[in-house]
């Protein structure tokens, strides 16, 4: 039980702490298009992120895929400034946008699990319960994802309900905010 505890602790850290701007400003572009009425939708949407990352990681840890670690730190900031551009061309309510964004979420996160994996790689190669130490990395992500979604529900509705920001003023204000930072950490880390 103690590893599930320590892993939980470094999957918690992994996207609460002040290091891991890349991660909140992805979880930041997912859940942008959302309001407060529409959290299981978020959610849905940060755990299929989750099992993207997941799925990296494992692979990773396990010694099945390996990929330049400068390529991967390039890569994640750019999967955050494709999300913010696809979120200026939201529709609420879009079933195809819903369906899009799933898939853009999987499909990223299987980058973003390749951002942590060569440092986590090393103690899960040598830890004999491999397998309980990544769902302890995995759950400690998906709590601190679903704490970064519940605070960034509150604000868009305390922007468009209490101070009536209109929802694609919002939508606009915070994805083109994440487009520029993200895409400031793409071209500082351009691998060649």
């Amino acid at each position: 039980m103690q590893d599930v505890l320590f892993y939980f602790k470094l999957g918690w850290e992994h996207i609460v702490s002040s290091d891991a701007l890349d991660h909140q400003l992805f979880i930041l572009a997912l859940a942008a298009v959302y309001i407060f009425r529409e959290w299981k939708q978020v959610l849905i949407l940060v755990t299929a992120f989750t099992i993207g990352h997941s799925l990296t990681l494992a692979l990773s840890v396990l010694d099945v895929i390996r990929f330049s670690s400068a390529w991967v730190e390039f890569l994640i900031p750019c999967t955050i400034f494709i999300t913010a551009l696809f979120n200026l061309a939201w529709k609420p309510g879009s079933r195809t946008n819903t369906r899009t964004n799933y898939y853009l979420a999987l499909l990223f996160g299987l980058i973003h699990g390749m951002g942590f994996a060569n440092s986590i790689r090393m103690m899960l190669a040598s830890d004999q319960q491999i397998g309980w130490g990544l769902f302890g990395f995995n759950l400690g992500l998906e709590v601190g994802q679903v704490v970064c979604v519940a605070v960034i529900l509150l604000l868009t509705h305390f922007f468009t309900s209490v101070l009536n920001v209109r929802r694609r003023d919002w939508i606009f204000f915070v994805s083109s905010g994440v487009f520029a930072i993200a895409f400031k950490m793409a071209v500082e880390r351009i691998p060649f």
